[in-house]
């Protein structure tokens, strides 16, 4: 059996049948999947996926790299990387693509390899100015990055406002009473994200005449156990720490289980604000205040991008940077 005989038994045309078999169903009626993929599993029609790609010249896969993956840990560890992995798998599947990942613990080491990659488009988060510059060079597929730094380089990124991000966590506690706060996060002096996040804390701090210090920065890779070891240097710190601005809610969830550890109350004794807006946040014990990034809206423009240049064969230049808020819980008190 083959796709004609498939679509004559259902009485539809061999694109529909085609459309079905790729997962294009916004394309078809639900009646219509239902009684095509009837007749593919009574007759166990196998379509040949390999021949059908090389003749298209398409194989429906998109590569998703990730990087700052150090060599024991899985990209599932990070509760942000598991999330908005899961947006974009769920996006692409709606376009019947396939989602392909490959960890690594810089961008530029995937480029060796791009020759032997058979994709239609490509995905990168976190690369930087000059890895992407080696990408270009190399890759000639249609290609998004989330969270570049790419200055003046012409390339489709979909960012959030990192600057913005910082001034709000940093404001918001100010807000709250608090001048002696703490900032936890990866290092500040690498271009990009955090970089932008620790300027705008800063800013928002020196409008306020609140000085920003080394002895108020904490820098840690975004892990959960690093996070509970800052916890505990802040406990133990003489400098009256009243509140900590955590870069990520992984690490914010580290520093208040480090901090409990020590017998410190969050938010009685120190209050911490996280950045993501995971939904782990609401089900941490106290719930935790956050910088919201709106991961489902980043993911959603990422596919939108690529997709588009897949489909027009037209690059796409843009810097699309998704608004950030504040999202109140409990993690936070307000001092008198």
């Amino acid at each position: 059996m083959n796709l004609k005989d498939i679509a004559k038994e259902a009485g539809v045309s061999t694109a529909t049948v085609s459309n079905v078999i790729n997962g294009n169903y916004h394309k078809v009626s639900q009646e219509t999947v239902d009684k095509v993929q009837k007749i593919i599993e009574e007759n166990d029609y196998k379509p040949n996926t390999v021949a059908r790609s090389l003749a298209r010249k398409e194989s429906k896969i998109i590569g998703v790299v990730m990087p700052n993956l150090r060599e024991e840990e899985s990209f599932s560890v990070s509760p942000y990387n598991a999330q908005i992995l899961a947006l974009l798998e769920n996006y692409i599947r709606k376009q019947g693509y396939y989602l392909m990942i490959r960890s690594v613990k810089e961008c530029k080491e995937i480029i060796p390899l791009f020759s032997t990659w058979y994709v239609d488009g490509m995905i990168f988060m976190g690369a930087f100015k000059n890895e992407i510059e080696d990408i270009r060079s190399r890759l000639d597929v249609p290609t998004v990055y989330i969270d570049a730094y790419a200055g003046e380089l012409e390339i489709a990124n979909v960012g959030i406002d990192d600057y913005k991000g910082g001034f709000l966590a940093a404001r918001y506690l100010i807000g709250k009473g608090h001048r002696k706060i703490a900032f936890a996060g990866p290092d500040i002096n690498s271009p990009g994200v955090i970089q932008e996040r620790y300027r705008g804390f800063c800013d928002a701090c020196r409008e306020r005449g609140i000085e920003v210090n080394q002895a108020c920065i904490f820098e840690a890779w975004t892990l959960y156990e690093y996070g509970v070891e800052i916890g505990k240097k802040i406990a133990f710190s003489d400098e009256g720490f009243t509140a900590v601005a955590a870069m990520s809610d992984i690490l914010a969830f580290g520093i208040m289980e480090g901090l409990r550890l020590c017998g410190v109350n969050v938010p009685g004794n120190i209050s911490v604000v996280g950045f993501d807006n995971l939904p782990e946040c609401r089900y941490s014990n106290p719930k935790l205040t956050t910088v919201s990034q709106n991961l489902e809206r980043k993911a959603l423009l990422a596919g939108e991008y690529l997709f588009q240049m897949i489909r027009s064969k037209e690059k796409v230049v843009i810097d699309q940077k998704v608004d950030v808020e504040i999202v109140e819980r409990q993690s936070v008190r307000e001092l008198v």
